[in-house]
């Protein structure tokens, strides 16, 4: 039987996050940065426990008037501190709760600049891999991070998006353009069904694109989230797809 994790970004103060933890099997916790605090990673760590739902760091720029999604130039020794700090930061109260992490996902234009740039992507791969759980990260599938996580030894997920389009070379259209989100619910699930499915999107300019699909971000801070995740749960039951957590 196909089968596919659904992840979500959380702790970021979207208000969703009870709602939608039930129906996810991973949740990337926001780590201080650009959003969250101790108090709701301690929240959301909770509400992930209760409904047995993989925990994952999702660390991103120090950024919170953009909330990191614009991208700054860092080098790659200050990205790996960056990134390492935000990890253990989650690590330590989830082991508060006598839980543990699975899996780290980057966020917004930290995530994009890795999927591009080798150096980036290395020098956060090398940081993820000393951490003192079995690392498994979600990447773009094809990106320079797949590429540098292998290389050092990383496991990974690769992670396709609901609401996003993308271009001909298999990346996210970046969010500048005004193509860049899937308002349309029809289209959003569709894109999804055929990405789990049959392996492929359809891009921007019309190509068939293809693309490995372990993990499906639904994004937790759009108004309608909860509602789409409802939706998404009931389509892919119906097509024959099993949610779980990668790897479970």
């Amino acid at each position: 039987m196909t089968r596919v994790d659904l992840n979500c970004d959380l702790g970021e103060g979207a208000g969703h996050d009870a709602d939608l933890m039930p129906l996810i099997t991973s949740a990337n916790i926001a780590c201080g940065a650009h959003a969250g605090d101790a108090a709701t990673m301690r929240e959301t760590i909770a509400l992930a426990q209760k409904h047995g739902v993989a925990i994952g760091a999702h660390p991103g720029f120090s950024d919170r008037e953009h909330f990191g999604r614009r991208e700054l130039a860092i080098a790659p020794m200050n990205v790996a501190e960056l990134v390492l700090n935000q990890i253990q930061t989650l690590q330590v109260t989830v082991m508060e709760f006598g839980a543990r992490m699975t899996h780290v996902k980057l966020h917004g234009a930290l995530y994009n600049m890795a999927a591009r740039d080798a150096d980036l992507a290395d020098s956060i791969t090398k940081a993820i891999w000393v951490t003192d759980f079995d690392p498994l990260i979600y990447v773009p599938w094809g990106s320079e991070l797949a590429k540098a996580a292998q290389r050092n030894g990383l496991r990974i997920a690769n992670e396709v998006f609901a609401d996003r389009t993308y271009q001909r070379d298999g990346s996210l259209t970046p969010r500048s353009r005004p193509d860049a989100l899937i308002t349309d619910e029809d289209a959003a699930v569709a894109q999804v069904l055929r990405m789990v499915r049959e392996g492929v999107v359809r891009a921007t300019d019309g190509t068939d694109v293809p693309i490995a699909a372990d993990t499906v971000c639904l994004h937790g801070d759009g108004p309608h989230a909860v509602a789409f995740a409802h939706r998404l749960r009931k389509e892919l039951a119906t097509a024959g797809v099993a949610v779980k957590a990668f790897g479970a």
